[in-house]
């Protein structure tokens, strides 16, 4: 790419993160009333997911991943990211097919029928049902010839955004360089299908006990760096279980159970977790799609993980603000006294409730709050394996509304205070120890 194209589409991504202020000023001047902080948020929230949507396959992913970190951005801002959506026109038959030609073998290529109307079509890939030689109805992910190039541009634009917000010393506190390498990471690993398939393979595994807990068979020798090549699944979206009828609380637990499973016994989690990628089928499965994104907690944090969950289930609010500073990748508290405070009165709201009141979501939400408020940042895995906990409540309440989610946590929490292995010392120690 020339640097001529590089220039253009900085300024395109500069222009359009600049119309965010002027369109939220006058959104504020035509509202009769003065809004609360929450409708501000989502205000924001809206216009930021609208620009991300506008710039294409790396912003959204972005958008994604920040719709996802509710230690990092206000739960306004966050609601509106969370429904940042990554379809967009399908590119015509022809050029998908000019991927298939290059990806398989022209054996393979004319063994499979493919439907040229996609199931579905997002920035990175889209989706086209097909069929082989014997009859297998197959789902085929292609990537979009164009995003692997996209992405690589744009990675090399928020780079540079990068470095130069280091030069600010009040920015230097985000690591932001080190943000966007993450980011980079975790992009490139969704451009490689290679990675989704091997991710898919270690959850079936993990699951082989699980009989209605599904992830889609694979057709390994259709399987490339940019095509993946699975089973089609049959079944109702988890946004429209109305349709499952009497089967809602059994499917309810099982997801529950499934994701809890995931957090707490394997420390492997689906990390793209949303009611688009949870297929729910009338005989009581449940089938996990899109597995390009996961999390995996290392060893030497599960222990620090448990011990954290541990001290909120012994009502010990010093134990869990001195858990989330001594592990947090930065921590820049100015009033640990104060910290310490905010954190045990917060968490004594949820003390007094019975065990079947407390929402997983209530405390984590209002948590991250106090943790930001302090810049107290969050391990990023812990975070992802928290919106994880969160999507098994919201989905579990969406099918049965009398669902107990820390109810079902509680034996595979028991379980992992006893394998957990002894984990990395803090970082750092509470101020006077």
């Amino acid at each position: 790419m020339s640097r001529f194209e590089l220039f253009s589409r900085a300024v395109r991504i500069a222009l359009a993160f600049a119309w965010i202020p002027f369109a939220y000023l006058g959104w504020l001047l035509v509202q009769r009333e003065p809004p609360s902080s929450g409708e501000r948020e989502r205000a924001l929230g809206r216009m930021l997911a609208r620009v991300l949507e506008t710039l294409g396959a790396t912003f959204v992913k972005l958008g994604q991943i920040l719709g996802s970190r509710p230690d990092l951005l206000p739960a306004g801002i966050i609601a509106s990211l969370a429904r940042l959506q990554d379809h967009v026109a399908s590119l015509p038959f022809e050029d998908i097919a000019g991927v298939l030609d290059r990806e398989w073998t022209p054996e393979q290529r004319a063994s499979i029928e493919i439907d040229p109307e996609p199931l579905a079509a997002a920035s990175v890939a889209q989706v086209h049902r097909a069929s082989d030689a014997k009859g297998n109805a197959l789902a085929i992910k292609v990537q979009r010839p164009e995003a692997k190039g996209q992405i690589e541009r744009d990675l090399a634009i928020l780079k540079v955004v990068g470095e130069l917000a280091d030069l600010v010393p009040d920015l230097r506190l985000l690591s932001i360089p080190g943000a966007i390498e993450r980011f980079g990471e975790a992009l490139h690993d969704q451009l490689d299908f290679r990675k989704e398939a091997e991710n898919n393979r270690r959850f079936k595994k993990n699951f082989a006990r699980e009989k209605k807990v599904q992830f889609p068979k694979l057709f390994d020798a259709l399987c490339t760096e940019r095509v993946l090549t699975m089973a089609f699944v049959e079944g109702v979206k988890a946004t429209e279980p109305e349709k499952v009828g009497h089967l809602r609380g059994e499917l309810a637990e099982r997801g529950g159970r499934a994701i809890l499973k995931m957090v707490f016994e394997d420390g492997f989690v689906h990390a793209d977790l949303h009611p688009g990628n949870i297929l729910l089928g009338r005989d009581g499965t449940m089938t996990f799609l899109d597995t390009g994104l996961v999390a995996e907690m290392p060893q030497d944090l599960v222990r620090p993980w448990v011990d954290t969950f541990s001290s909120l289930a012994k009502r010990d609010g010093a134990w869990s603000a001195e858990l989330f500073y001594g592990f947090a990748p930065t921590a820049h508290v100015e009033d640990y006294a104060q910290y310490e405070r905010d954190v045990t009165e917060y968490l004594g709201k949820f003390w007094e409730m019975r065990l079947g009141e407390i929402e997983v979501s209530g405390i984590v939400t209002g948590m991250m709050d106090v943790l930001r408020r302090h810049r107290v940042q969050v391990e990023p895995v812990f975070t992802v394996v928290n919106v994880a906990l969160l999507v098994a409540e919201g989905l579990g309440k969406q099918l049965d509304p009398q669902i107990d989610l820390v109810m079902l946590a509680v034996p595979f929490l028991l379980q992992a205070q006893l394998m957990a292995p002894e984990g990395r010392p803090p970082l750092r120690e509470p101020p006077g120890r």
